[in-house]
């Protein structure tokens, strides 16, 4: 019996055209397996729409065609269902695909769904809303909300933004309770790491593991801006952790109580919250094709 399959297209993630994704997946899908269907987003939150009116209608996998922002949509629905998510990655940074070492390439990542190879994987929440890849607070956080803002997508912004606005961002205070333990640091940001990269092979979190029921808690201490190069070596190299200016511990139960309110960000997409982030991991909760 063929498998009812769903496409959630993304039509701007990445700044990469689409419109002749649906052919491409009629060339390459095997027809004798699935029976594929097509929508695109038409704004923020409507790949959510689009994933519970998949459920309800019975399809069997939901496939996200985009970056980290359209795969959170679709997995805050499947997540804790029976329905798979499938990947297409076609944003900035990619940073979940790479971790399932999905291809970058639309054709091959379409092949590769052939194959129905089924994975259960960890997911995140915090203050109630869920993550899949990496959250954060402090200067990623920044960072993905004037991303939000840029026209221009892709990595060449993403760094532009980070040239223009890391001289100028302040660390915060944070008092950090993980499973029961408390510690306090001055931080540059705080990122909360299920898989162990943000994008583009940037391993923030090198050890980190969808599969192990952990999240990683990387501290980002205050560094001269000069420092910022290295340190982008290092998660370049996957060695953050043999940066001084990193620390990186792991909890299932994380508790982080911050001095101001203002953006965070979920797998990159920034959101305001209060002084006080409650983050938890949910062990094996989202099937995902991989």
């Amino acid at each position: 019996m063929k498998k009812n399959i769903l496409f959630v297209i993304n039509p701007i993630s990445g700044g990469k055209s689409k419109l002749n994704f649906a052919e491409k997946v009629l060339k390459y899908l095997n027809l004798n397996l699935f029976d594929p269907s097509f929508e695109f987003t038409q704004w923020h939150g409507h790949g959510i729409e689009l994933a519970r009116k998949a459920v309800d209608d019975g399809f069997d996998i939901v496939v996200a065609v985009g970056g980290d922002g359209t795969i959170n949509e679709i997995a805050s629905v499947l997540e804790g269902t029976k329905l798979a998510m499938g990947i297409i990655p076609f944003g900035s940074g990619n940073g979940l695909a790479r971790s399932l070492n999905i291809p970058m390439n639309e054709i091959k990542a379409i092949k590769r769904l052939n194959d129905l190879k089924y994975q259960a994987i960890d997911s995140g929440l915090f203050n109630g809303r869920k993550f899949f890849n990496i959250a954060g607070v402090g200067f990623d956080a920044l960072i993905s909300a004037r991303f939000a803002e840029n026209v221009k997508r892709g990595f060449w912004g993403y760094l532009k933004t980070i040239f223009f606005e890391i001289s100028a961002y302040k660390a915060q205070n944070y008092k950090i309770e993980i499973d029961g333990q408390l510690i306090e640091r001055e931080a540059f940001m705080i990122s909360l790491a299920n898989s162990s990269q943000f994008g583009n092979n940037a391993h923030i979190a090198p050890f980190a593991s969808l599969t192990d029921g952990f999240l990683d808690i990387c501290i980002v201490k205050p560094f001269p801006i000069y420092k910022a190069f290295f340190l982008g070596i290092r998660m370049f190299t996957k060695s953050t952790h043999k940066c001084n200016f990193v620390e990186i511990l792991s909890g299932r139960n994380i508790k982080i109580t911050r001095e101001n309110a203002d953006e965070v960000h979920l797998d990159g997409e920034p959101i305001q919250m209060g002084l006080e982030l409650n983050i938890s991991i949910k062990p094996l909760s989202l099937i995902v094709l991989n």
